[in-house]
């Protein structure tokens, strides 16, 4: 009985080998192996590098408003150089104290390169006018030529504010200390003037950057560099 066993495993083995190996040869001299494992490992480098690809969520809106010098400053002022951009009002007594202090670290990190701005602006254009907005902008030490503060037509700013960055912005006197509500968020914008920010853990487009939290200057301040590299 043994015999019979081995000599029927014997039978299945050269069955094997007739059938399947000639075809494992062909395939290992065709290289059709190594090229698959070869694929494979390529479309994982492609979505790594797709992960970290910057996503461009369309252009920045068109504006025209007046700087602490009471300058004209429009969105093709920022043509050729990256940009982040929030909304603020001098006087805010809650997040604007830490935004600006976030602010104040990416002008310490790029303010020295000449591709590198800043845009803030103000949603209380009624009492942040030029001359109350250089005052800030002193107070708070900025040195940089490229970091322009924005006032204007308030109807104007709200409509950029709300509508073309959808950044939210809203006035509320008798609700909010300081009668201004709005986001901690930072926008990002290249050097074509396009909207970009990073993917997020499950590869969705995050839009804007935390620009109250640590993280989030961590994050934008690593995408400037990216984008100052492009």
């Amino acid at each position: 009985m043994k015999n019979k066993s081995y000599i029927g495993i014997s039978f299945i083995v050269l069955i094997f080998g007739i059938i399947f190996i000639p075809k494992i040869v062909d395939r290992i001299q065709k290289g059709e192996t190594v090229q698959n494992d070869r694929m494979s490992l390529s479309n994982e480098i492609k979505d790594e590098a797709a992960k970290k690809t910057l996503v461009v969520m369309g252009q920045v809106p068109q504006f025209s408003l007046t700087n602490q010098d009471k300058t004209t400053i429009t969105q093709d002022t920022y043509k050729g150089k990256v940009y982040v951009l929030e909304f603020f009002f001098a006087s805010c007594p809650s997040i604007c104290p830490v935004m600006n202090k976030n602010m104040l670290k990416l002008q310490q990190q790029f303010g020295k390169n000449p591709d590198f701005a800043i845009a803030s602006i103000t949603i209380n254009p009624e009492k942040d006018t030029a001359d109350v907005l250089k005052e800030h902008a002193q107070s708070l030490g900025v040195t940089m030529g490229n970091w322009h503060f924005l006032t204007g037509d308030k109807a104007t700013i709200f409509d950029l504010s709300n509508k073309g960055f959808n950044i939210y912005a809203g006035e509320s006197k008798d609700k909010v200390n300081g009668g201004f509500e709005h986001s901690g968020l930072f926008a990002l914008i290249d050097k074509k003037g396009n909207i970009r920010c990073r993917r997020d853990a499950q590869g969705n487009p995050i839009l804007y950057y935390d620009g109250l939290e640590a993280p989030g200057i961590k994050a934008i301040s690593e995408d400037i560099q990216r984008l100052l590299n492009e």
